[in-house]
């Protein structure tokens, strides 16, 4: 290989190791529960530990060495994978099987179309909302279909703005498009997902995401949440009165650390409660006190807004954003899901 590709290779793989260094420094230790679910930050020093070694094997042109035939593997291989050492032809035929599904689904995700619209579901009623901070951003949400025909709920959020961060969530968004049909649970496509970005060269940061299967009859929600900001259910309690659960993550954010796992957690809707799903253009937004608007704003207006529907609880909660920022420009992406279901 060229040392220009080992050059590019170093960069990306620094600015990688540098943005998830300076997020563990820096970033609140609530914040860091967040993004890490159900695991430490040794995991994430760990998944630091593998970017290092992986940069100075660029750096001394290494990386990529077959440890076979000590030749280079293929440059568009390793661009999937910088773990990768071994070349094709030096693969075990289980290695080559799984190979050729992963350049099968390659293939159809460079087919897959990205417009999406929301669904219609008989007793339920869905609202969105997304804007970039920028010309382009990294939020993403969609709404695809399980293997068992079941609504898939999907947000994410790319750390990172401008135009890497919307290149890399489109590629998202194409891949889960094929994911999802083929899978049977949201711990499924994160597991696909993660195989697919962890060691992505072009994943600088890491990726927040939250996948819900829902069932239209039951009410019953299947969750997985990949370090992302908790939805909020708002739920009936009685007598006028309204209660908030946050569905807190179950796995830590795509490539954030190197052996992630995913769970899957269970709630239920009944009539007249929802689901509001986030990004952090909302939490984040800032005044110009330097104050943000904050989890608790902003479990304060959906219960004071419980009985609206998702359009009307979309449109009110941008505007009391817009109140409480006044005229500073928005600090990041922001997309608003809400799901409801219907009363009798």
């Amino acid at each position: 290989m060229e040392k220009q590709l080992f050059d590019r290779f170093a960069n990306s793989l620094k600015e990688q190791h540098r943005n998830v260094l300076a997020w563990l420094r820096s970033a609140p230790q609530e914040k860091k529960a967040l993004r890490l679910g159900s695991q430490t930050e040794k995991a994430a020093q760990e998944h630091l530990k593998v970017l290092e070694g992986a940069i100075q094997k660029a750096e001394a042109e290494e990386l990529g060495r077959c440890t076979v035939c000590h030749d280079y593997v293929e440059p568009h291989w390793l661009e999937t994978n910088y773990t990768n050492c071994v070349c094709l032809e030096h693969l075990t035929g289980e290695e080559r099987s799984r190979l050729e599904a992963e350049l099968e689904l390659s293939q159809k995700v460079q087919k897959a179309l990205l417009p999406q619209s929301l669904p219609s579901l008989p007793g339920w009623e869905l609202g969105a909302f997304s804007q970039p901070a920028s010309i382009v951003g990294g939020d993403y949400f969609d709404f695809l279909r399980f293997r068992d025909g079941a609504p898939a709920l999907i947000i994410a959020d790319v750390m990172g703005k401008g135009m890497p961060a919307s290149m890399l969530m489109a590629s998202l968004q194409a891949s889960l498009k094929i994911i999802v049909p083929e899978s049977d649970s949201p711990g499924q496509v994160l597991d696909r997902a993660n195989q697919l970005f962890h060691h992505n060269i072009h994943l600088t940061k890491f990726v927040s995401i939250v996948i819900a299967h829902v069932d239209t009859e039951t009410g019953v929600i299947l969750y997985a949440n990949a370090g992302h900001n908790p939805p909020f259910v708002v739920r009936k309690k009685g007598s006028g009165a309204h209660e908030i659960l946050p569905l807190r993550p179950t796995g830590a954010a795509i490539g954030l650390v190197e052996d992630a796992r995913f769970s899957i957690e269970t709630i239920h809707l009944g009539r007249g409660d929802m689901v509001v799903f986030y990004t952090d253009g909302v939490v984040e937004a800032v005044n110009s006190m330097k104050e943000e608007y904050g989890e608790e704003r902003l479990r304060n207006f959906l219960l004071s807004h419980a009985e609206g529907s998702p359009a009307e609880t979309i449109r009110e909660l941008r505007s009391d954003v817009k109140q409480f920022v006044v005229d500073q420009p928005p600090s990041d992406d922001t997309t608003i899901l809400v799901c409801k279901r219907s009363r009798p």
